[in-house]
C-alpha cells in the first residue's frame, strides 16, 4: 500500500514521462529552416524511439537499473538518427534513481558504463554522423551530457548516503536509549531488592527473638515481612514489565475479550457459563490479565470438582472496586448419595495470590445451597 507521499512521487513521474515522450516526438517532426525535416527516418520509428526515452521514466522508482539502460538506448539511437539532441534530460532523471536507489557497487558501475556510451554517442552524432558541429564543438556537447548524467547520479548517491547516515544515526541513538533504560531497570531493581530484602530480614530475626516471650510482637513483624514481600512482588512485576520487547516469542495476553472463548471452553468441558462483565472499560493491561487469570483458575476448579454443572462468572467494577464473583452448583447427586463436598485445589492458592498482590480480598468455600463459591475484591487503584 502506498502513501500519499508515494504517490504523488509516482504521479509526478508519469507526468514527466508523457512530457518527455510528446517532447520526442516533436523532434521526429521538426523541420529545418529550409523546410527539409531533421529526421529523415520513417516516423513511427521515431515515435518509437521517443516511447523507449521518455515511457520508461514512469517506472524508474520500481526498475532504476532496467529503465536507465532502456532509456540509454533510445537516446544512443537518437543521437545516431540524428534526431535533435538534448542533454539526455531522461538518462539524468534515471541516473538519479540508480544512484539513490541502488547498491554502491552495482549503482557505481551503472555510471561507469552509461559515461562513455552516452559521450560517445553524443560526439559521433554530433562530428561523425551528422557533422553539426566541429570537434571541439561536439566534445562541449558531450561534455553537458556527461554532466547532466553525472550530477544527476551524484545527487541521488549524496541523498541515499545521507538517508543511509540518518537511519544509522537513529539506531546509535535508540540503542543508547535502551541501554540506558537497561540500566535504569538495573538500579531500581537493586533499589527495590536491596531495600526490602534488608528491611524483611530486620523483621525476620525480630520476629525469631521474641517469637516464644511476645507473639503479638512476633505476629507484627510477620505482617510487615508479608506487606513488604507483596510490595517487592508487586514494584519488581512492574519494573520488569518494560523489558518484554517485540522480538520477543510472546503471544497474546490474555484479556476481558477473551472471557467467551474460556467460558466456551469449559462448556466443552461439562461447565454450562453464565458469564455477566459489567463497567470493565479502560481497565489496565495488567489487571485484565490478573482478572482472567482468577476465572481461569476458578473455572478449572468448577470442571475438575463439579463438571457436569452450571456455573454463574460475574465480573464488575466501579470507582472502587473490582468484584468477581464464580458461583458453580455443584455435582448433581444421584438419588441416595449424598451431595458431594467440593475441595479447594491449588488453584486457590494460585487465585488468593494473585488477589493479595493487588492488596484485594479472597473468599472461597461451599455454598449453603450448594456447590462452591469463589469470590474476589480488587481495589480501583489497581485498574490505574
Amino acid at each position: 500500500m502506498k502513501s500519499k507521499g508515494q504517490r504523488h512521487l509516482y504521479a509526478f513521474d508519469v507526468s514527466v514521462a508523457l512530457a518527455l515522450t510528446a517532447v520526442y516526438i516533436g523532434f521526429a517532426r521538426l523541420t529545418a529552416d529550409d523546410g527539409q525535416p531533421v529526421y529523415t527516418g520513417p516516423f513511427w520509428l521515431g515515435c518509437l524511439i521517443a516511447a523507449a526515452v521518455g515511457l520508461p521514466i514512469a517506472v524508474r522508482r520500481r526498475w532504476p537499473l532496467a529503465v536507465l539502460v532502456t532509456v540509454l538506448g533510445a537516446l544512443t539511437t537518437a543521437s545516431l538518427l540524428d534526431i535533435p539532441r538534448e542533454p539526455y534530460a531522461a538518462a539524468g532523471l534515471a541516473a538519479y534513481l540508480v544512484g539513490l536507489a541502488e547498491p554502491t557497487r552495482r549503482s557505481v558501475a551503472a555510471l561507469a558504463m552509461t559515461l562513455p556510451v552516452a559521450g560517445g554517442a553524443v560526439y559521433l552524432g554530433e562530428a561523425v554522423v551528422t557533422p553539426a558541429e566541429d570537434g571541439r564543438g561536439a566534445v562541449g556537447v558531450a561534455g553537458l551530457v556527461l554532466l547532466v548524467i553525472g550530477g544527476a547520479w551524484g545527487a541521488g548517491f549524496t541523498v541515499r548516503s545521507r538517508r543511509a547516515g540518518a537511519v544509522r544515526e537513529q539506531r546509535r541513538r535508540s540503542e543508547r536509549a535502551l541501554d540506558e533504560e537497561r540500566l535504569r531497570i538495573a538500579r531500581e531493581l537493586h533499589d527495590i531488592v536491596s531495600h526490602n530484602l534488608s528491611l524483611i530480614a530486620v523483621r525476620a530475626g525480630v520476629a525469631g527473638h521474641v517469637a516464644e516471650a511476645d507473639p503479638q510482637e512476633a505476629r507484627a513483624a510477620l505482617k510487615v515481612i508479608e506487606e513488604t514481600s507483596r510490595s517487592a512482588l508487586a514494584e519488581m512485576r512492574r519494573t520488569l514489565g518494560v523489558l518484554r520487547t517485540e522480538g520477543a516469542p510472546l503471544g497474546p495476553i490474555p484479556d476481558l475479550d477473551s472471557l467467551d472463548s474460556l467460558a466456551a471452553e469449559a462448556h466443552r468441558a461439562g461447565v454450562d457459563v453464565d458469564l455477566t462483565v459489567h463497567g470493565t472499560e479502560g481497565m489496565a493491561e495488567g489487571t485484565q490479565l490478573t482478572v482472567y487469570r482468577i476465572v481461569q483458575e476458578a473455572l478449572t476448579n468448577a470442571v475438575r470438582h463439579a463438571a457436569p454443572t452450571r456455573c454463574q462468572v460475574t465480573v464488575e467494577a466501579d470507582t472502587r472496586e473490582i468484584r468477581i464473583d464464580i458461583a458453580d452448583q455443584g455435582r448433581p447427586s444421584a438419588p441416595g448419595q449424598p451431595v458431594r463436598k467440593l475441595p479447594g485445589g491449588h488453584g486457590l492458592l494460585g487465585i488468593r495470590e494473585r488477589a493479595m498482590m493487588y492488596g484485594g480480598s479472597f473468599e472461597a468455600g461451599p455454598r449453603a445451597e450448594g456447590g462452591f463459591a469463589v469470590s474476589v475484591r480488587l481495589p480501583a487503584e489497581g485498574n490505574q
